[in-house]
């Protein structure tokens, strides 16, 4: 029988994810529970060592913003690099991993002496990135770049029949289970990370699987197999 697949993230990656989940052989089911929203901020990065983004919602709220894209990068992850790389940016190296990995990657790459880091993050951010860096001695400003709305009511394909719930992120989580998390107990919750399922165990789950790594391809061979 064809596990039906649910994918809470927002779009356009929610239809991205979709189309990886039907190439496993599954049915998906596309129920966002979070709109992401650009906001209007500072994009001028006169004097800044590097530009961070830890989503690929950040990279798309970045304008072209003249001298901006010979900027060097620094990305939480691989999906992330390459849509900066789309967006246009020229030198961009990837944490492949979380924040903590970011981290580490800033302190090798980097000198506190040489300028400070933008963070073009959203509302809701994953970890104490900026507080991290500044602990090692680099200034760091965030800018808010795009709002996470959740939705509402619950969209109704998340009361259908479901095998799995994915979430990319703990916000989705908690939205799920701020709508009455329905069925939980007979879904199984596929989390890309730990704070993602730490989240989602607010609630009793048939099961919760944690990609051993924080990447979709990690997240859908658990869930799925392949």
């Amino acid at each position: 029988m064809m596990l039906r697949v649910a994918i809470t993230r927002a779009e356009p990656e929610a239809s991205r994810t979709a189309a990886r989940v039907r190439a496993r052989g599954a049915e998906a089911i596309v129920a966002p529970l979070i709109a992401i929203v650009p906001c209007g901020y500072d994009t001028n990065t006169e004097g800044a060592q590097a530009i961070i983004f830890t989503s690929t919602n950040g990279v798309r709220a970045f304008p072209d913003a003249r001298g901006a894209r010979d900027r060097l990068v620094l990305t939480v992850g691989d999906a992330t690099a390459e849509a900066a790389r789309e967006a246009g940016f020229n030198d961009v190296r990837s944490a492949d991993g979380d924040v903590n990995a970011l981290v580490a990657l800033a302190k090798r790459e980097l000198d506190p002496a040489r300028g400070k880091l933008i963070h073009i993050a959203g509302d809701h951010v994953a970890g104490d990135l900026g507080g991290e860096l500044r602990a090692a001695g680099f200034s760091v400003e965030r800018r808010l770049a795009y709002a996470s709305v959740a939705a509402a009511p619950l969209p109704p394909a998340l009361n259908g029949p479901l095998d799995i719930v994915l979430f990319h992120s703990p916000r989705a989580a908690q939205r799920f289970i701020e709508l009455g998390a329905p069925n939980a107990a007979n879904l199984v919750a596929g989390c890309m990370s730990a704070a993602i399922a730490e989240a989602a165990g607010k609630v009793s789950w048939r099961r919760i699987i944690t990609a051993p790594r924080p990447r979709e391809d990690d997240l859908l061979a658990a869930t799925l197999g392949g």
